[in-house]
């Protein structure tokens, strides 16, 4: 069983947005980190955005106050909101947790912004 399953990813016109969900099928609340990653083709995986198991938020400077990362830990889910995109934006965005002992990535989704 994957531990993370990413969903929300679909192709969207420029100036449009995008929820994407991470479902963990274990509690979040011990987790120390959890972070949004996006791979175009040809590049390196890049941080998008990450939250803390304390609530700090960390955004890449590419983000420009476009995403939100938020948890909700009722429902072991880590969410990217993602407006005004652009199609700089378009990759493959995987979702990334860390535990004490453990680090778990995600299949991916991807995310294709055109029009």
């Amino acid at each position: 069983q994957v531990p993370l399953v990413e969903s929300g990813g679909g192709l969207v016109q420029p100036g449009g947005s995008l929820r994407l969900s991470c479902a963990v099928s274990r509690s979040i609340l011990s987790a120390l980190y959890m972070g949004w990653y996006r791979q175009a083709p040809g590049k390196q995986r890049e941080l998008v955005a990450s939250i803390t198991g304390g609530g700090s938020t960390n955004y890449a400077d590419f983000v420009n106050g476009r995403f939100t990362i938020s948890r909700d830990n009722a429902k072991n889910t880590v969410v990217l909101q993602m407006n005004s995109l652009t199609p700089g934006d378009t990759a493959a965005y995987y979702c990334n947790v860390r535990y004490t002992r453990q680090t778990y990535w995600g299949q991916g989704t991807q995310v294709t912004v055109s029009s």
